[in-house]
């Protein structure tokens, strides 16, 4: 089946689709197929399925639950995979933020510049320490930190400059890092949604001083359940971030500073272990996924119906999301659902507008770029184990809907 062929007339959605989105035709066709998943997590676990159960069984033998060999291995072998010389595993990803910052000096009253389009937890890292987050606005085309408004943001007061590598690509570290490090300004990177993602050949995590990464379960390397890391080319900065995760403490009852409680659980290493040995090939998978969204939308892009997520250059995109922009979003993803398509919407509320950060003084207009995505961004169904008959009765399913909630 060729859906632009049979749905697409190129320079309009057609007024009349072929497959109903409504009435006895729509009925039907809900129930001969099956929904489409946003994310299909059970397909990663059967593969993995074996191994895990032998790994689990390891643990509860030997009950290993805190910090045992796996934890460790899994560290080493990470640290391998994105090219640094330390990981440590913490409790979650918002930990992983927060415990850099710590680490890398950054104190209370002290600035921290970060995107506005970025999920909350970016800025939540932040605030718990008592710094101050400084929002600026992502660049038009990839929605990632704008390298020349974070720099105009620096001032006396700022000790960081957090990048997001947003959707699975890369932000533009190298346009900030030299300057930030003349002015004694670290780069912390938040890579939750890029393991695997590097920039001109290095890895997404590796480009700062520090990372803080999420192993949330529907991330690209996913837990099964809460999980996170720091990762550090400088030995003393990951000593900091161990000894901070650990209540403070560099030894039993010993505890030089005020810490707090964030390890890695020793039965999400097992997983984690798993999934990082496939997660190369599962990223393919996803790379191949995303170029089949983009033939099968193309005429909409062409027509201007639909704005097409795309790789910067230098990029190596995991494609952790597949993000389109549409006009009357919000309808159109009722209307997905409504079929049993998992649309998600990656986020429907800037920062600077949740009622949690309304202090900050920055109304609606601070962020025009940041704003207007958020009105329009739509992410598809993307996982590594997605079939091409999946993916097309997406794109009919959108068709379908943009025709039904045509503005």
């Amino acid at each position: 089946m060729n859906i632009t062929d049979t749905l697409v007339t190129i320079g309009s959605i057609p007024e009349t689709p072929v497959i109903p989105a409504s009435g006895p035709g729509a009925a039907a066709l809900q129930e001969t197929a099956p929904p489409v998943p946003f994310v299909d997590l059970g397909a990663q676990q059967r593969e993995i399925d074996d191994e895990v159960q032998a790994g689990l069984r390891r643990v509860f033998d030997t009950t290993a639950f805190i910090g045992g060999p796996d934890v460790q291995a899994f560290e080493a072998e990470y640290a391998a995979f994105i090219e640094v010389s330390d990981c440590v595993g913490v409790g979650n990803g918002t930990d992983a933020l927060e415990l850099a910052l710590r680490a890398a000096g950054v104190q209370p009253g002290g600035e921290v510049i970060l995107p506005a389009n970025t999920f909350i937890a970016t800025a939540e890292a932040v605030s718990r320490i008592g710094a101050v987050p400084v929002l600026v606005d992502v660049d038009p085309q990839y929605l990632l930190i704008e390298p020349e408004a974070a720099l105009a943001a620096m001032t006396e007061r700022t000790q960081a400059v957090m990048p997001v590598h947003l959707y699975g690509q890369t932000a533009f570290v190298e346009r900030i890092r030299p300057q930030a490090e003349r002015a004694g300004v670290a780069v912390i990177e938040d890579a939750a949604q890029s393991q695997g993602a590097f920039r001109h050949g290095r890895m997404a995590g590796s480009l700062g001083l520090a990372a803080g990464t999420s192993f949330y379960p529907g991330k690209n390397l996913g837990a099964a359940g809460d999980a996170g890391a720091v990762m550090t080319n400088d030995p003393e900065l990951a000593a900091r971030v161990r000894v901070l995760g650990e209540h403070g403490s560099p030894s039993k009852y010993r505890h030089s500073t005020v810490g707090m409680n964030s390890r890695l659980d020793t039965v999400q290493a097992v997983v984690l272990r798993a999934k990082l040995a496939r997660l190369e090939r599962w990223n393919e998978g996803r790379r191949a996924a995303a170029a089949r969204y983009t033939e099968l939308l193309r005429p909409l892009a062409d027509s201007g119906d639909v704005w097409l997520p795309t790789a910067a250059e230098g990029n190596h995109h995991v494609w952790h999301l597949y993000t389109v922009q549409l006009e009357n979003r919000d309808a159109v993803v009722d209307s997905l659902r409504a079929v049993g398509i998992g649309a998600g919407v990656h986020y429907p509320v800037p920062v600077h507008l949740t009622g949690a950060y309304e202090h900050l003084g920055r109304a609606r207009g601070a962020f025009p770029v940041t704003e207007a995505a958020a009105d329009r961004l739509l992410s598809l169904p993307i996982f590594p184990h997605i079939t091409e008959e999946q993916q097309e009765r997406v794109v009919a399913a959108l068709l379908r809907a943009m025709a039904r909630n045509r503005t």
